[in-house]
């Protein structure tokens, strides 16, 4: 008798293992277990009965595979229903302007712009623009009063020409009077034209860049550049 529960042992256990994402088929198995046992039950040898710690531990163990399923599945429907209600936040700023960490902006009609805010007054910042491939355009030096403020760039280069609209990044060094280094955050903004909620977390396309949501730090009303 004692080799019979150890094969139902084995069944419980491997069939445990296998149906972790399954319900149906733990609870079938489950069935098939309690039926497996009240036959060696009905049919036990008096003289050597089952060791009822062993089928003890199998029901305990089909109660705790069966709870974490559950579990399972009310935290899929959270987030299910977070991605939801994220999706239609973001759905709704479109249309509108957004700022958010970035260093990359567009350069549209000769017009390009960032948000510049030193941690402190800089009064040496030298600004160096780069293309998509990383080339250097345009390189401009200027002092950096304390605060947020909105740096513009005409498109022209450092030769004097125009340079194409496209994706330009901007990096700044900036020192203060003491000759030390001085921290600058730099932002862009734009205006909202789509989102794309295919992923964890909801994309916002700016102009011709993508703009993850989480890095968003201020939205304004519709329209901007």
């Amino acid at each position: 008798m004692t080799a019979g529960i150890s094969s139902l042992t084995n069944l419980s256990s491997s069939s445990a293992s296998k149906t972790a994402s399954d319900a149906s088929t733990i609870a079938g198995n489950f069935n098939q277990f309690l039926t497996l046992l009240t036959t060696q039950l009905q049919n036990q040898n008096p003289l050597d009965p089952l060791d009822t710690n062993q089928f003890t531990q199998q029901l305990v163990q089909f109660a705790s595979v069966e709870q974490q399923l559950k579990t399972n599945d009310r935290l899929g429907s959270l987030l299910t229903a977070s991605k939801a209600s994220a999706a239609a936040t973001a759905s709704g700023l479109i249309g509108k302007t957004v700022t958010a960490d970035g260093a990359t902006a567009s350069l549209s009609e000769g017009s390009a712009t960032w948000t510049l805010t030193p941690a402190r007054a800089a009064a040496k910042a030298v600004l160096t623009i780069t293309d998509a491939k990383g080339n250097v355009v345009a390189t401009q030096t200027k002092a950096l009063p304390a605060g947020s403020q909105s740096f513009a760039w005409d498109g022209r280069t450092s030769t004097g020409q125009l340079a194409p609209d496209g994706k330009y990044t901007l990096k700044v060094q900036a020192l203060d009077t003491t000759g030390s280094s001085v921290g600058v955050d730099t932002k862009i903004s734009g205006t909202i034209t789509s989102v794309d909620v295919t992923g964890a977390e909801p994309v916002l396309t700016v102009g011709d860049r993508t703009v993850a949501l989480s890095s968003v730090e201020a939205i304004g009303g519709t329209g901007g550049n």
